[in-house]
């Protein structure tokens, strides 16, 4: 299932030097796979601090991220931010024992810091620009302590710049590398989030999707990863490609810690209209009480029996069949074949072309906000990657994606007709082949496409492992604000399966 590109670089060697530096003291052994409850359980009984931990990471991204590339840059002021949090769990401080409250988070680098990091979505044309202020979620990850660890690196532009450039690849760190396999696709554009997480160089991050860029890079690298409803969390602040779809979640290794960060990002933030909207979804109490053992008791699930073929590798389909067995037995019905209706709209162009434009749009909007920029306009970004053709791989790949951006010119009768498409294809789609069957979620290997379109939620996990080591996923994905449902699900299937395992 894995895609593969040509990595000269790496060998059998990398491999075994990242075994040998992984094998570290006692302390690091506890830390790492480590989960947000046993992380502050650890401060409660005063076995760690958080300056320990950051020490931990900053330790695993000196000695791992050579290799891998999932870290852009680190926060200069991460172990500043440790202190405090010590200091406030000393004190007692309200809310300093619970949460994310000094657990380091690393940020996809097209999510907007106002601090000494660059925010650059791996883009070079976008190095020392400065922002008028921290995107939405970073606002509300502060207020919950939580450390800003450092910046993931993505696929570059959120893998809107290049059709020819492999996932996981970005100007400023290079190619990003999956850590189960080394030839294998690290899937993107949250890639770094990924990578990092899997690697235990972070305890968790924050992705961004437009369509795949969370529940891909999660589904490759053997980690959790939560696909919000779009404006479920705040998108003001980030490098965007299309507010339509573009939306914030987490990247963890548990489900229950995908649940914490979720709890800590999500709600009403005025500077991005859509959360007012999706602010209603949000359950009182938030979305750790649906951590549930017999989370799957009872739930209906439509399985997209086509997406679960796997010509050529019956191991996979054996391992899926194996998961079906177990839904049914954690108490789950499963409505077998069934398949969503306009499916000729994924091989459309209609996504690229509203897509193109919204980008552009969006893109120019965000520029101009900047305090500080070299670059003004998604025009001026093109100019800069031209006067620049000797960063690496520029010229190989290109950026005929950005081209095709700017030669739009706002949202005429082409971009309508495709919109509307689009949103038939949701409708009459996706949501209908739901709700007629009363389906709780659908459940595919890898569901983005069906769920992009119309910011509908996602969430993935861990389902195994190929011959050649490299993970796959399951996906779970329901209606706008079932995050509810689908973290039951998924938690309820993570429990009974425990499929993760680390990379080395």
């Amino acid at each position: 299932m894995a895609k593969n590109f040509s990595y000269p670089i790496f060998c059998v060697f990398p491999l075994l030097l990242l075994f040998l530096l992984s094998t570290t003291a006692s302390r690091s052994h506890s830390i790492r796979e480590a989960t947000v409850q046993d992380l502050q359980l650890a401060f409660e009984q005063k076995r760690l601090t958080s300056r320990q931990l950051v020490k931990f990471y900053l330790n695993e991204i000196r000695k791992l991220n050579p290799y891998l590339r999932g870290v852009i840059e680190v926060n200069p002021d991460a172990l500043y931010q440790a202190d405090k949090a010590d200091r406030e769990r000393k004190a007692k401080v309200p809310g300093s024992l619970v949460g994310l409250h000094g657990i380091p988070i690393l940020l996809k680098d097209n999510i907007a810091t106002k601090d000494k990091m660059n925010t650059t979505a791996g883009s070079y044309a976008l190095l020392g620009s400065i922002v008028p202020r921290d995107a939405g979620v970073v606002a509300k990850l502060r207020r919950a302590g939580a450390i800003i660890l450092g910046k993931a690196s993505l696929s570059e532009w959120a893998h809107w710049r290049s059709s020819k450039a492999p996932s996981g690849w970005c100007g400023r760190s290079g190619y990003g590398v999956n850590p189960y396999n080394f030839s294998a696709d690290p899937c993107g554009s949250s890639s770094g989030s990924a990578i990092s997480t899997a690697a235990n160089m972070v305890a968790v991050s924050l992705g961004t999707e437009t369509d795949g860029s969370i529940l891909c890079p999660s589904f490759g690298n053997s980690i959790v990863g939560i696909k919000p409803t779009v404006g479920l969390t705040s998108r003001a602040g980030v490098i965007p490609i299309t507010p339509r779809q573009d939306t914030v979640g987490p990247m963890c290794r548990t489900v229950a810690d995908a649940a914490y960060v979720l709890d800590a990002i999500a709600g009403l933030d005025y500077s991005d209209k859509a959360t007012i909207e999706a602010s209603k979804y949000i359950p009182r109490g938030g979305y750790k009480q649906f951590l549930k053992l017999d989370g799957l008791k009872g739930k209906r699930l439509g399985i997209l029996r086509s997406q679960f073929a796997f010509n050529g590798e019956p191991a996979l389909a054996k391992t899926y069949e194996h998961h079906f067995k177990t839904l049914r037995q954690q108490g789950a019905v499963l409505i077998d074949n069934l398949e969503v209706e306009h499916q000729d709209v994924l091989s459309s162009n209609y996504e690229t072309i509203a897509t193109n434009a919204e980008f552009k749009l969006a893109l120019n909007s965000y520029l101009n906000q900047l305090v500080k920029s070299p670059v003004r306009s998604l025009k001026d970004v093109i100019a800069f990657n031209n006067r620049n053709p000797d960063l690496e791989k520029v010229k190989e790949y290109g950026q005929d994606l950005l081209l095709e951006a700017e030669a739009t010119n706002g949202i005429g009768e082409k971009e309508r007709k495709a919109l509307l498409n689009l949103e038939k294809y949701s409708k009459d789609g996706y949501e209908k082949l739901i709700r007629n069957n009363k389906l709780d979620a659908l459940v595919a290997p890898l569901i983005s496409h069906y769920i992009a379109y119309n910011g509908y939620p996602g969430i993935n996990v861990p389902a195994g492992y190929d011959k050649d080591g490299v993970p796959f996923g399951i996906n779970f994905a329901g209606l706008k604000g079932s995050e509810p449902t689908l973290i039951e699900i998924a938690y309820s299937f993570e429990q009974a399966t425990k499929v993760r395992r680390p990379p080395f």
